[in-house]
């Protein structure tokens, strides 16, 4: 049996997005240590019977002093700790734990990119600065031997093998963290094909630019402005750890002028999707956006971006949801518009959803391909039973 460290931004990220594969870890004999910068979740861990190591780890930080001390700081608890395989999440992550990993000298390295993040995302112009400087640092962090990156759409598959920063014999293509699909299916909501009452449209995430939500306000707006009665639910914080953070004055007036009725952080996410008929994403871009596929896996209807990691979720416009242009309230208004006027054909559309759900997002499936990542690291029989079945928590 194996040490395993899984090493995230943040507790919430483990906790939401990563505890199935933890549990799965455990439940066949390994030991596992997370690792994330301290927050409310840390505890939660931890009195679910994990152990749970505090990083002063600081997101938005470029000081390369205060950088080269974490990473130092990283490999000494490495070695002390002595895993046989860590895994990262999200780029600096997967950089910094890639590094401190290899000067620790751990056995295998595994580096889940999920989504390309602010600086291969954003416009402005720090972040175009930082883009070449960033591919270099991971060219030199994600190579070697027993490392492998995992990858959750082809658009950044071909992105790293165009720009050559790894390996394309190292990549795994693995759609994101899965959903558990017994904890998020169809509630009992009301079918209304009348329309009788307001559409209730709901865009979950954090409340980041580049999630769109400048383009989901504005939609709004444009149906308000229509004489549409239309409920635009935003459910999420601002991450103050992300550059493209919403700030809180923005957020207030968009409340104040009735476009959008924010929930703020939402624990039940089954009970909000429950509470709502449509669930949009206007990303400009994705790793593998899960608020959606757990949407879809609720059986609700889904409108998203042509963008990468996007198309993973809707693969046919109009088939298994609606697609729009990237940036383009216009179409997005037109498309909320489209799903108001025919609640029937939003039906069909959610019922869809859920079967692509089943079929390539059941969390199952993800852990299993994941797993087969860290045997083929390590030894081929390290993990007989859970490898091949999966578990869900």
């Amino acid at each position: 049996m194996s040490k395993i460290v899984l090493f995230a931004n943040t507790d919430w990220y483990l906790y939401n997005f990563r505890l199935s594969l933890a549990r799965a870890l455990r439940d066949a004999g390994h030991e596992v240590v997370l690792l994330s910068p301290p927050g409310e979740y840390g505890a939660k861990l931890i009195s679910l019977g994990f152990q749970w190591i505090p990083v002063p780890m600081n997101r938005r930080s470029l000081n390369p002093v205060r950088e080269l001390a974490l990473v130092m700081w990283l490999a000494r608890l490495l070695r002390k700790q002595k895993p046989d395989l860590v895994h990262g999440f999200t780029i600096k992550c997967a950089v910094y734990g890639s590094l401190s990993a290899r000067l620790a000298g751990v056995r295998a390295r595994v580096n889940a990119i999920a989504g390309m993040g602010y600086v291969f995302s954003s416009r402005d112009m720090k972040a175009c600065v930082l883009r070449p400087i960033v591919r270099g640092i991971m060219r030199l962090a994600l190579r070697g031997r027993s490392s492998a990156v995992i990858l959750q759409n082809p658009d950044d598959h071909s992105m790293f093998r165009d720009a050559n920063i790894v390996d394309e014999r190292a990549i795994r293509l693995i759609k994101g963290s899965g959903v558990n699909v017994e904890r998020f299916k169809p509630g009992e909501r009301q079918s209304n094909p009348q329309n009788q009452t307001p559409l209730r449209v709901v865009l979950a995430g954090r409340l980041l630019w580049d999630k769109g939500i400048a383009e989901y306000v504005e939609a709004s707006r444009q149906l308000r402005r229509a004489g549409r009665k239309i409920r635009f639910i935003l459910a999420g914080a601002p991450d103050p750890g992300n550059p493209a953070s919403i700030d809180e004055a923005t957020l207030q007036s968009w409340i104040n002028e009735g476009l959008v009725e924010w929930r703020g952080h939402v624990s039940d996410m089954p009970g909000l999707y429950a509470d709502c008929d449509v669930a949009v994403l206007p990303s400009y871009r994705e790793g593998l956006p899960k608020s959606m596929i757990e949407a879809a896996a609720c059986e609700l209807p889904l409108v998203i971006t042509d963008a990468p990691g996007c198309r993973e979720v809707v693969a046919v416009n109009g088939q298994d949801g609606l697609v729009v242009p990237v940036r383009d309230s216009v179409a997005l208004a037109n498309a909320i518009r489209l799903l108001d006027d025919d609640r029937a054909a939003a039906r069909r559309l959610g019922i869809a959803a859920r079967q692509k759900v089943l079929a390539e997002f059941d969390e199952r499936i993800v852990i299993s391909r994941t797993l087969d990542v860290y045997r083929e690291l390590l030894e081929p029989e390290w993990l007989p039973s859970v490898a091949k079945e999966g578990t869900a928590p």
